[in-house]
Formats: structure tokens, sequence, C-alpha cells
């Protein structure tokens, strides 16, 4: 599988991240061994997930995600040839808690989180720790030393945020480097070919808007992931409704003009999206999911689409 650079971590990873955030929970283990092989054997080597995933679903608690990777990892004896990501932030501080309980990022926060998710990982490192959700009640500062010492300690090798603005994404840069300590060097962000609309109430989630994709644009030392690229299965799933934040006259030509592409090129509305991610400026690497080795195998096969420019002028050209 081709890799793509990692902002300016100097990390190459893999050019579709495997998001694992229902691995343990609604995907059994049974499956989600077999979609990590299959991804693994397609030479996929970048894995995504939280200590927080996935806490919300019946009968999870959080950790349940980097449990299994970690049982999964140990099987196979194959840690040190994947670039693991998770995250802290989010993960809820009480025991049946929610997002209103969040950790947050302080340090201490930090330091706790990092050896609870090591633990359950098997590991004595992270390749891209996250700060999951911005976190306006602590201060930059205090968050990015607290990171920085994960990464002084050999603890995590690359720093990353998610659902964050472009403002505090530069500021915390700023802040790290006046510091001497390591900086973000990506962003993960929700985004898709659909755009939500104005003003559209997304919670914690952010997308990545224009001032946000201006800023990877102009900044190629920030790399730019996309969470929930496909929206759930609502391109190509009937019984998967387009999410009510998307819905409006802007997404409807801008779905015209996915079916058209599609139609030309031969791909899935799905593929031509991921293809569209990579190709788009500023490109994104995309995390996909599945919870079937069909579904996966879709998803994979977008590496072999290649939108020609006509078709990408025909996808940026649709809107209302």
């Amino acid at each position: 599988m081709k890799r793509l650079s990692l902002g300016d971590s100097g990390a190459e990873v893999s050019a579709l991240c495997l998001g694992c955030m229902y691995f343990g929970t609604r995907v059994d283990e049974q499956t989600a061994f077999r979609l990590l092989d299959r991804y693994f054997e397609a030479g996929g080597r970048f894995l995504d997930t939280s200590n927080n995933y996935a806490f919300w679903v019946d009968g999870g608690e959080g950790g349940e995600s980097e449990s299994l990777l970690g049982r999964w990892l140990e099987q196979r004896g194959n840690r040190d040839e994947v670039f693991l990501a998770t995250k802290v932030g989010a993960n809820p501080s009480v025991a049946g808690g929610g997002l209103e309980d969040a950790e947050g990022l302080s340090a201490g926060a930090i330091r706790r989180a990092v050896d609870d998710s090591l633990r359950r990982l098997g590991s004595d490192y992270i390749d891209l720790y996250y700060a999951h959700v911005d976190d306006r009640a602590t201060a930059l500062e205090e968050t990015l030393t607290g990171f920085g010492e994960l990464v002084s300690a050999g603890k995590v090798k690359h720093l990353g945020c998610s659902n964050t603005t472009a403002w505090r994404i530069e500021r915390a840069r700023r802040l790290a480097q006046a510091q001497g300590v390591a900086k973000y060097c990506c962003v993960q962000q929700r985004h898709s070919y659909l755009r939500p609309r104005p003003g559209a109430d997304l919670g914690v989630q952010v997308a990545a808007g224009d001032e946000l994709l201006d800023y990877c644009a102009a900044n190629e030392d920030v790399a730019l992931l996309a969470y929930s690229p496909l929206l759930g299965g609502a391109f190509t799933r009937t019984d998967r409704p387009l999410p009510e934040e998307y819905a409006g006259p802007d997404s409807d030509a801008r779905l015209t003009a996915l079916h058209e592409v599609a139609n030309a090129t031969g791909a899935t509305p799905n593929q031509v999206v991921l293809a569209w991610l990579h190709a788009s400026a500023p490109a994104a690497i995309p995390l996909i999911a599945a919870s079937t080795e069909a579904q996966l195998a879709e998803n994979l096969a977008a590496l072999d689409v290649q939108l020609q420019d006509g078709h990408l002028r025909h996808l940026s050209a649709a809107w209302a």
C-alpha cells in the first residue's frame, strides 16, 4: 500500500488508515481479527483507535478497542510493523459517565491515560497520540507540556489533534515551538465530499471547514486526516439515510456529481469519495471503517481509482 508523509513528523503512513472504533464492542473479536489480517495483508500498517472506544455502546466501558488491538498485536507479533494511533481527552472520568465527564487534557490526565492505553495495547510506545477533543478549560501550555513529557520519555513518538479549530492548532504549534516541546504534526477532523449545512450541530465533532482546509493547504507540515469520510454508509446503503446535518440543496448537487463520476469511472460512490480525498487540495488521508470483509475490500480498492482532472473539476464545481 502506498505510504504518505505525516506532516513534518518524518514518519510515513499508509494511504488508508483503518479505524478500529467498534472493534471489541459492535464488531466481535473474531471478525475484527479477520479484518485486521486482511488490511495487513493488503499492506496497510496504520491503525487508529482511542482510549474511549466505545463507551457509549451497550455494555461498553471504553478501552475495548485498545485491548482488542493489543491482543491482535501480541498474537501476530507485528507491533514494530504497525503505526499505531490512539487518543486521549474524551474518556469519561467516572463510571457510566458521558462526554460531559470527559477526562480532559490536563497534564495529569494525559499522564494517567497514556499508561492505561499502553497497558491495554501491550506496547511500550504509541506512534501517534492525539488530543481527542479540544479542552478549553485547560491552558494549552499545560496540555503541550504534558504531551512533551511523553515524547521525551519515549512513550509517544508523534503528536496530533482532533476536533480542533484552525486557530487553536496554530496557537498550539506556536506555543510548542516556543516551549521547545513536540508539536502537533497532524489534525484528524470530520471530513467528506459532502459538507455539513452551515450552523449544523455536530456536538463535540468538528468538521474540516474552509478555514481548516485553507490552513492545511498553506501549511504542508500539518497533515489532514479525514474521519467519517463515508458518512456511515449513507452514500451507498438504503438503510443508512444521509445524516440530517448534511441534508440540503448543496448535498443534493454534490450527490448528483458523485454518482455521475462513479458511473464514468466504474467505481462505487464510496471509492470516488476516498479517491477524491486523496486528490483534493489539501490532500487528506481517509480513515476507513468496516464490519465485513466485503466493505473492507471495497474501501481498499479505492486506491486503484484514478480521478482525472475533468472528474475533479466536476466534483468541485457541484454546489448550491
